[in-house]
């Protein structure tokens, strides 16, 4: 499957998919139809057939969808059905938070590698993981053998660091700081700002108040 000829709409309700797909195994469901799917993931049963079109011909017409083998299909195509090593650089609050998760590996990720500039902080453990120093980055990316960087930094600093990041060849980045970033054509980078969900929900809640 080329990334380029799926939308991004699309590749961004994937994951929402397999969440779903994985609860319908946890209740033992063989066979899941787009209805169904559609209802636990939101959407509708159009939206749910057009989007796994784009991954082949999947399913069977008035039957549905095998749970195991669409799994299996999805996760080849998100590219998980091996761990991929990432990185979380900045390891404050946040940062420390997101090491501490033991989701990640049930999903498909393994944190290979965490990065931090304060020296209370490195050499210490991170979960099993022991905390290098920011002015290791290059070198303990490229050991570490890291594909994903997750940037917990401040924002002030997060363009010279995802600079540092895309020299050591890392191609894709999470960026959890608050700054737009500028990276060469070749890396994916994937924006999450909380402060900007916040208040988009506020923004429901005014609407509200307004009615």
């Amino acid at each position: 499957m080329e990334r380029t000829q799926v939308p991004e709409t699309t590749i961004q309700r994937l994951p929402i998919y397999l969440r779903c797909l994985l609860q319908a195994q946890q209740d033992r469901m063989p066979v899941v139809s787009s209805v169904e799917i559609a209802e636990m993931a939101g959407t509708n049963a159009a939206q749910v057939r057009k989007d796994l079109s784009y991954l082949g011909e999947l399913g069977t017409r008035g039957i549905g969808y095998d749970v195991e083998a669409l799994i299996a299909h999805i996760s080849k195509s998100l590219g998980i059905t091996e761990l991929r090593r990432a990185a979380i650089i900045g390891y404050g609050r946040l940062g420390g938070a997101l090491k501490s998760y033991t989701g990640f590996s049930d999903r498909g990720f393994d944190i290979a590698a965490v990065f931090d500039a304060d020296p209370a902080k490195i050499g210490t453990d991170a979960d099993g993981v022991t905390v290098r120093s920011i002015d290791e980055l290059e070198q303990g990316l490229r050991e570490a053998d890291v594909e994903i960087a997750v940037l917990a930094t401040p924002a002030g600093v997060a363009q010279e660091l995802v600079d540092r990041i895309t020299s050591a060849g890392v191609k894709a980045v999470l960026n959890l700081a608050p700054v737009r970033l500028h990276v060469p054509d070749d890396v994916a980078v994937r924006q999450v700002c909380l402060s900007t969900d916040l208040q988009i929900l506020s923004f429901y809640l005014a609407q509200d108040g307004l009615k």
